[in-house]
């Protein structure tokens, strides 16, 4: 099974820290993590952020929103192995209501190496997979996001 643990001491929106312990199958014949993989660390991270501040993916879907990933960019610094915790430190980097840029560092946890750097890029569509105007179309979902790059 695996196990998704949020730090627990209390946190600022701008400072949200998602960890996460390496599965022996997300390795590869090196003993290090497969590169492919943290794209889904970086989901599961950016998932996470939006449950934190009241939006899970559920309740957008739910509102008719979808954020589908344009593209994403990494740079990997260092590795880790199985068995290791890796801090994901998630924050928005821009937003518009339209388009939303999320970035992540990802640290070990045991010495803070830095492992990866990265951002996704994301914009809002409705059902039909057409772009929206978050604040026309749920400015409710609008000012969480907004919030959350004001914070930081």
């Amino acid at each position: 099974m695996i196990k998704f643990n949020v730090r627990k001491k209390v946190l600022k929106v701008n400072e949200f820290i998602f960890e996460r312990k390496i599965n022996y199958y997300e390795t590869d014949r090196m003993g290090v993590v497969h590169h492919s993989n943290y794209i889904r660390f970086l989901e599961e991270a950016r998932c996470a952020l939006l449950e934190k501040i009241g939006i899970p993916f559920s309740y957008l879907e739910e509102n008719g929103i979808t954020i589908p990933v344009l593209g994403v960019n990494v740079d990997y610094k260092y590795h880790v192995t199985f068995d290791d915790i890796i801090e994901i430190h998630v924050f928005t980097k821009e937003f518009n209501g339209v388009r939303l840029t999320m970035g992540y560092n990802v640290k070990d946890k045991k010495n803070g190496n830095i492992v990866l750097k990265g951002e996704t890029k994301h914009c809002f569509t409705d059902r039909n997979l057409r772009p929206i105007n978050l604040k026309k179309y749920n400015l409710e979902i609008y000012n969480k996001f907004n919030n959350l790059k004001e914070e930081e």
